[in-house]
């Protein structure tokens, strides 16, 4: 049995995952939910739903820990429904919940249909890290396990949300607009549906609101997102050649500024510092603290070397290495000279005292390189298959 999780995560583009060596295609309305296929009405969903198939997955990591009698029965499980919307229920205790598990539950107005994620003591975990706190906020409440007629239902509500998104898309066109709708979520019970656009300014959509609940027949609700969220829905590969962190395991942004990337010694190249949703990538902050930290064995860039062939500025460093690149400021080439950080200090304390080295370049690294060729490959000759006459 190959686990269909880590292909799923790899080949959701190509719309194929491979399971005991068959090719099985990915519904791509259902793959939003956690189902790599569309959930089947007898049998239970407990091979659709696996580790890894779809966006924010999440693992619990207590399950196979055994908890004391009185932590047993635990009221709280965490439903996640399309993309990245989680949010905490509260179940009856009779009620037994399985990881995979479809519900319905308390939605306003109606019920809508989720999947369960996470049960368990991990809920309490997740419930802190996301500050929810269920003795200040009342939970909504989980009803029951889905019965055949809500999953028929749902499946019917999924499958126009793709049809709506284009179709909404020219309805706002027309309307003349300036906003973009990256994505329509149907409510399970299919009478109401959530518009999540983006757009640089106010939009007055009462026109359109009432244009798409005449359409589509259901309650209009619209909610505006981020250029970062959008990203984080609509999903994508990244310049590293990994899926999108925002789409795959992050859930909360924190705000990147174009000093992280000058901490980091990174070239100030918008098209490099990019992300595909236009605003600077969020793996700059993640080395942030550890360069912050290497930085401080550094001096300042604006401390100058005095030698007796004259002054040298600091041009570039390279933090790990604890390499700083220096070059004379009176001479018309800028010839970079690679400095050690032990030299540069021990040259510092040397000017401090009123003495100066005769030059640089005796402090300077080798950058020598060799540049002939080897054979990698065996050490063998081109000619090794030519006729030996």
């Amino acid at each position: 049995m190959i686990s269909p999780g880590f292909y799923a995560g790899k080949l959701k583009t190509l719309n194929i995952i491979y399971m005991d060596n068959k090719k099985i295609n990915i519904d791509n309305d259902f793959f939003t939910r956690g189902f790599y296929t569309e959930p089947n009405l007898i049998s239970t969903n407990e091979a659709f739903f696996k580790d890894g198939c779809c966006k924010l997955d999440a693992h619990d990591w207590l399950k196979d820990i055994i908890l004391p009698e009185s932590q047993k029965q635990r009221t709280f499980v965490q439903i996640r429904f399309k993309n990245d919307r989680k949010e905490f229920f509260e179940k009856k205790k009779d009620l037994q919940l399985e990881e995979g598990d479809i519900v319905a539950v308390e939605a306003s107005p109606g019920h809508d249909i989720g999947v369960v994620s996470l049960t368990g003591q991990i809920v309490l975990h997740q419930m802190r890290r996301s500050k929810v706190n269920p003795k200040n906020q009342q939970l909504r409440k989980v009803y029951r396990k889905a019965r055949m007629s809500d999953v028929e239902k749902w499946i019917l509500a999924v499958k126009r949300e793709e049809k709506a998104k284009i179709e909404s898309r020219q309805i706002a066109a027309r309307q003349r607009l300036n906003m973009k709708i990256n994505d329509i979520e149907f409510q399970g019970d299919n009478t109401k549906a959530i518009f999540y656009y983006t757009a640089d300014e106010r939009v007055d959509f009462r026109e359109l609101i009432r244009i798409l609940a005449e359409r589509f027949k259901v309650r209009i609700e619209m909610k505006q997102i981020g250029v970062r969220q959008e990203a984080s829905k609509v999903g994508g590969i990244g310049s590293c050649g990994r899926e999108m962190c925002c789409s795959s395991w992050m859930n909360d942004f924190h705000s990147v500024s174009t000093n992280t990337a000058r901490t980091q010694q990174l070239s100030l190249n918008p098209q490099k510092l990019a992300g595909q949703c236009g605003k600077l990538k969020c793996c700059l902050n993640y080395e942030q603290k550890l360069y912050e930290q290497a930085l401080k064995k550094f001096p300042h860039e604006s401390v100058e070397l005095e030698t007796r062939q004259g002054v040298a500025a600091h041009h570039k460093t390279d933090v790990y290495k604890e390499v700083m690149w220096y070059a004379y400021k009176d001479k018309t080439a800028c010839n970079l000279i690679p400095i050690p950080l032990s030299s540069v200090k021990m040259i510092i304390r040397e000017n401090e005292k009123g003495k100066k080295p005769d030059s640089l370049e005796k402090f300077a690294l080798d950058q020598k390189k060799d540049n002939d060729f080897n054979q990698v490959v065996g050490q063998d000759e081109l000619g090794r298959f030519d006729k030996i006459k």
